[in-house]
């Protein structure tokens, strides 16, 4: 299965009560934790079933203010975040991920972008891997598992 971008102009937007609330599963295995940064939620419920099936327990954010809210309150074991969100973009929600944390959460940061530029300020703010979409989901996976492991 791979994962592409919708066109957000095609979508409905949520209501504002279900943008701000987070989403948490839980798994009958207990597993490490990962928060979804992403205003898609196509691609985002498309991870999470995935993830979940492995036994990760998921929260989600719809938007970088509120993805850095849930990071540094439920302290994720990783985050997945998407690089152009409202409100705040991913480069800014990892940079400040990356000053506020002496021991860093670890992050893949996932994008429809096609220039090496962003690629490049990504792994010089820290990410520790960088996916461009579409995206087969063991490709997600492999990176997830290696990096929780």
């Amino acid at each position: 299965m791979a994962v592409k971008r919708a066109n957000k102009t095609s979508r409905a937007v949520a209501p504002a009560a279900e943008a701000a609330a987070s989403t948490v599963s839980t798994s009958k295995s207990g597993g490490k934790r990962i928060l979804l940064v992403d205003d898609d939620a196509e691609i985002v419920e498309s991870m999470r079933t995935v993830l979940e099936s492995r036994g990760y327990q998921i929260l989600v954010a719809r938007d970088g203010n509120q993805g850095l809210v849930l990071a540094e309150g439920e302290a994720p074991d990783l985050v997945v975040l998407d690089m152009m969100m409202p409100k705040r973009s991913g480069f800014l929600v990892l940079e400040k991920l990356r000053r506020s944390r002496p021991n860093p959460i670890r992050v893949i940061m996932i994008t429809a972008n096609e220039g090496s530029r962003h690629k490049a300020y990504a792994e010089m703010l820290g990410v520790d891997d960088y996916i461009r979409k579409p995206f087969a989901m063991d490709r997600l996976l492999e990176s997830v598992d290696r990096l929780l492991s």
